[in-house]
């Protein structure tokens, strides 16, 4: 089975959104970084990854966010995670390798675009 990884964006609101899906992997976690980066130096500091599509995520994908939560907070930004906690298959990936890793925390984390954009958003709970 081939699974595609795609990056797209958009915008909702103050919000750039890339939605990501495939895998995050070695391979594609370089894609994710540079449009991160693209993103950044666009002058858009207010960015959401929606990962409710990332069906694998490895050490190289968390190092990625864990890097695009750097370069955000460097610029005063704000970053925010799509990760759904229930879904088709028993959840995102993502949100258990980052709850199994200890690192959750350090994300704000969202079940969906409408609350990750809100105003009044609250953060799932680490």
């Amino acid at each position: 089975m081939v699974v595609t990884f795609n990056v797209t964006g958009g915008e909702q609101g103050q919000w750039a959104v890339l939605q990501v899906s495939g895998e995050l992997d070695l391979v594609t976690s370089p894609v994710l970084r540079q449009r991160v980066h693209d993103e950044v130096a666009e002058g858009r500091h207010s960015l959401v990854l929606d990962l409710s599509e990332v069906l694998f995520c490895d050490s190289s994908g968390v190092g990625v966010l864990i890097a695009s939560r750097r370069l955000i907070r460097s610029c005063q930004g704000r970053l925010r995670l799509i990760l759904p906690a229930q879904g088709a298959v028993d959840g995102s990936h993502v949100n258990r390798v980052l709850g199994a890793l200890g690192v959750r925390r350090l994300f704000d984390c969202h079940p969906d675009l409408a609350s990750a954009t809100g105003d009044e958003s609250r953060p799932l709970s680490a």
